[in-house]
């Protein structure tokens, strides 16, 4: 376990102080809502972070959690743009996107990211593993802010986006 700790603190202390302070300040800013998308344990984490900024924060932030839509949208779109189809239906040209990927290559995600710069949408990264992860190559320059962290454990991974996000309450 203290591997485990101690890999979660690098990773932190590597996190650039300045880009968490601007993430601080686009999430408190006026948008229309924030919506927070990612897969697995990053689903997880989004729902968690829309309800603590709703709550805490009072600002209006949705997550792609709900499992009826989620499969309904995977079924007629492909699981690969159930996310998009999300964005086109839920998002509004004063929408913060955040997205969350563990690889940096999950498909329904760089979709989103393709989305987002093609309707001019902000939107914040957050990846691990690879430096050269594919939402990093692709979105890293387009991305209001890009956090990636050094580690290819799944759980330092998202223990450490979950810090990030929660580091603006």
């Amino acid at each position: 376990m203290n591997t485990f700790i101690n890999n979660i603190q690098t990773a932190l202390n590597e996190l650039n102080q300045t880009d968490l302070e601007y993430l601080k300040k686009v999430v408190l800013r006026n948008t229309s809502e924030i919506i927070i998308l990612g897969n697995g344990g990053s689903n997880a984490i989004s729902a968690h972070m829309a309800e603590d900024y709703t709550k805490a924060l009072s600002k209006k932030s949705i997550a792609f959690t709900d499992g009826t839509r989620l499969t309904c949208y995977a079924n007629d779109y492909g699981y690969e743009n159930a996310f998009k189809q999300y964005l086109q239906e839920f998002s509004t040209s004063n929408s913060l996107v955040i997205l969350i990927s563990s690889s940096g290559n999950s498909k329904n995600i760089l979709n989103c990211a393709q989305y987002c710069v093609e309707n001019n949408l902000d939107f914040i990264t957050l990846s691990g593993f690879n430096t050269n992860n594919s939402l990093r190559l692709l979105y890293k320059d387009k991305a209001l802010i890009d956090f990636w962290v050094n580690s290819r454990d799944y759980g330092v991974v998202e223990c450490v986006h979950e810090i990030i996000l929660h580091s603006v309450i």
